[in-house]
């Protein structure tokens, strides 16, 4: 991890740093997701921030990491292939990750013990617990078997039935992307390669909302800093020259759209900021934009590689990014002095 550079002025407010952003090494290949954890202390948060940082990459090996400061604090040695997607429980115990060898695994965060190691037919690309549960019993998978499956976590790899299919049949091509809700733990949202998000009821186990975008879909995450404070958080989707932000708490609404000159890679918003920030396939920088009016207002650059994941941190005062490079940086997204920042 290294940092230089300097700080240019706050321009309305919002932190324009042209500093060279946090680097953490460590990764050997591109990255190919990164999402954080909840606030570990929340009502400490303001003076002690706690949270973590979990990256996946086609070197076979993902990473744990201090949200804050991006120090390395484990590996997860055990997967055969790249690693394609990355999470963590709501209280960081669990971390699951989702590979190239056909399996989804789930990890102890602690210890980094592999608990499970979930065998499916095809390259797993998306992993998801269920939002706002301390340590979840279930995991839900999906990928390039077109299926999306829910698994039992106190029977996994015990029974022949210790998953089961979500809308069978639904998926035309790859799930690229899986979102669970923190609002409501019976839906889940899924962003498939045939360029639809679906909404599912784990009650019923068939979709209750569906939006086609306009793009092949880079990136679907939720944040629950989301639009007008909604509790329930938006659900950001960068598909090809297109941004879209769905109301986290409300199956098939959306609530912007944007267009874009470029093609999106991946996006990730911050509702009480009021801006979002992209990657794209097209050129190596990171993109600061207004949410209320889609202007640019910064570009950040010290990649050397496409930027195909990006994430707010759980108080959005820095945002992470991956890219074809092998880093990840960490960029301040306040004016305030932050973390290592100081």
């Amino acid at each position: 991890m290294s940092a230089s550079g300097y700080d240019s002025p706050a321009r309305n407010g919002i932190e324009t740093s042209k500093a060279v952003p946090l680097t953490c090494h460590g990764h050997s290949r591109p990255i190919t997701h990164i999402s954080f954890s909840s606030l570990q202390n929340p009502s400490s948060a303001s003076t002690n921030p706690q949270y973590y940082l979990i990256s996946a990459c086609k070197d076979n090996n993902p990473m744990l990491r201090d949200g804050l400061t991006g120090d390395w604090i484990g590996t997860f040695i055990g997967h055969k292939g790249a690693v394609w997607s990355a999470r963590l429980s709501a209280c960081a115990s669990l971390a699951a990750t989702g590979s190239a060898d056909f399996s989804a695994k789930v990890w102890d965060t602690f210890t980094g013990e592999q608990f499970h190691s979930l065998s499916h037919n095809h390259i797993v690309r998306a992993v998801a617990f269920p939002g706002g549960q301390e340590k979840p019993n279930v995991l839900a998978t999906g990928g390039m078997e077109k299926k999306l499956r829910v698994w039992d976590l106190t029977r996994a790899g015990t029974a022949d039935d210790d998953s089961w299919e979500i809308g069978q049949g639904d998926h035309g091509a790859s799930i690229k992307s899986i979102v669970w809700s923190h609002s409501d733990n019976n839906i889940l949202t899924t962003a498939c390669d045939d360029r639809k998000i679906r909404w599912y009821d784990l009650r019923t186990r068939s979709a209750i909302a569906s939006y086609d975008v306009e793009g092949q879909i880079g990136s679907c995450e939720l944040t629950t800093d989301g639009i007008d404070g909604a509790p329930e958080g938006t659900i950001s989707v960068a598909a090809g020259k297109n941004l879209y932000f769905f109301h986290g708490g409300h199956p098939g609404m959306l609530l912007d759209h944007k267009k874009t000159e470029q093609e999106m890679s991946c996006v990730a918003l911050c509702g009480s900021q009021r801006r979002y920030v992209t990657g794209s396939s097209a050129d190596t920088f990171v993109r600061v934009w207004d949410l209320d009016t889609a202007t640019e207002l910064d570009v950040r650059k010290g990649h050397h590689g496409p930027v195909w994941t990006t994430a707010f941190s759980p108080d959005g005062k820095l945002h992470a990014t991956g890219s074809e490079d092998g880093t990840i940086k960490l960029w301040k997204a306040t004016a305030q002095p932050y973390g290592l920042w100081r």
